[in-house]
């Protein structure tokens, strides 16, 4: 009987995936890439997720400092196969370099609008209203 396949990642994606940011962190700080565009902002890669084969690393990265999310991410996809090859011998383990695919966080935006709306005062007006049913409950 075939295992039931799952979404949820291996321990083998999470723990690549950990690499491969870790990784990737390192030659950002140590500004190895000659591009104005990422020289001018400091990114933060907050998670990278594997394909099931390990030949694809999505970095999702937040650009600190740039109103233009969308022109850092560019830039660091044309200096993607760059910096490839800077963390190979980080991932010397690994039979075969993952492709590098950067992708804007977005979910530090979706935190910010959903506790924007939690505060809201139709919210806490409904909020107040199941306390006060708690109480005479």
């Amino acid at each position: 009987m075939p295992k039931p396949t799952s979404s949820a990642p291996s321990q083998r994606m999470l723990r690549v995936a950990e690499q491969v940011r870790s990784a990737v962190t390192q030659v950002l700080q140590r500004r190895e890439i000659t591009d104005p565009v990422i020289d001018a902002a400091v990114v933060s890669i907050s998670e990278v997720r594997m394909s099931p084969d390990l030949k694809v690393a999505t970095a999702f990265v937040t650009p600190l400092g740039s109103k233009n999310h969308d022109e850092v991410v560019a830039a660091l996809n044309r200096n993607a196969k760059y910096i490839r090859g800077k963390i190979g011998p980080s991932l010397r383990q690994m039979k075969f370099m993952p492709e590098i695919r950067f992708k804007d966080d977005t979910s530090f935006e979706n935190f910010r609008k959903i506790d924007a709306l939690l505060k809201s005062p139709e919210v806490q007006r409904d909020l107040g209203r199941e306390d006060a049913d708690e109480e005479q409950g």
